[in-house]
């Protein structure tokens, strides 16, 4: 990828206001793929060091990936859980970034939804879908973020079950 880009004004014809979707399939039971998202122990196994969430409507989820960090220090992401149905869907818009994130008003806009579904006896389909950019360069820039971010959380979830399966 040509990182330049990250730092230029978005041609017109490189605007992308559409929803932001990456999909897998990830070997093993939905059960289990849902707990490893809708559980603070869960998180923690594949996501990030220091996670949690409390799963109701208005709830927290935290994370901190640096190893060396804590939750709720100066690099905690802090999530609001704006929806969900156990084993189907959660949806999350954070409410606090890092300190020093390159996209603080953009940020402001965006929310995600990520869905879960059966895919045969041992696979779970996840799909995540972010919205809420604008054409402004900020949100544009930050959309790319999110393409490379959301992609490679979706490689981790599949590692980290290829990893249990080969065990």
């Amino acid at each position: 990828m040509d990182n330049t880009r990250l730092t230029d004004t978005p041609e017109a014809g490189d605007i992308d206001t559409s929803p932001l979707i990456h999909e897998g399939v990830v070997e093993a039971p939905l059960s289990e793929v849902w707990n490893v998202w809708a559980t603070s122990e869960g998180l923690r196994l594949w996501m990030a060091p220091h996670a949690e969430i409390d799963l109701h409507v208005g709830g927290l989820m935290r994370a901190n990936y640096n190893p060396d960090g804590e939750l709720g220090d100066s690099q905690t992401i802090v999530n609001t859980v704006l929806s969900f149905e156990p084993q189907r869907m959660i949806s999350i818009k954070v409410v606090k970034a890092p300190d020093g994130f390159p996209f603080p008003n953009a940020i402001t806009q965006m929310w995600s939804v990520i869905y879960f579904a059966a895919a045969g006896a041992n696979r779970t389909a996840v799909r995540e879908v972010s919205l809420g950019f604008s054409p402004d360069e900020e949100s544009q820039r930050m959309r790319e973020f999110f393409d490379r971010g959301n992609a490679t959380t979706m490689s981790q979830l599949q590692r980290y079950f290829a990893g249990k399966t080969e065990q």
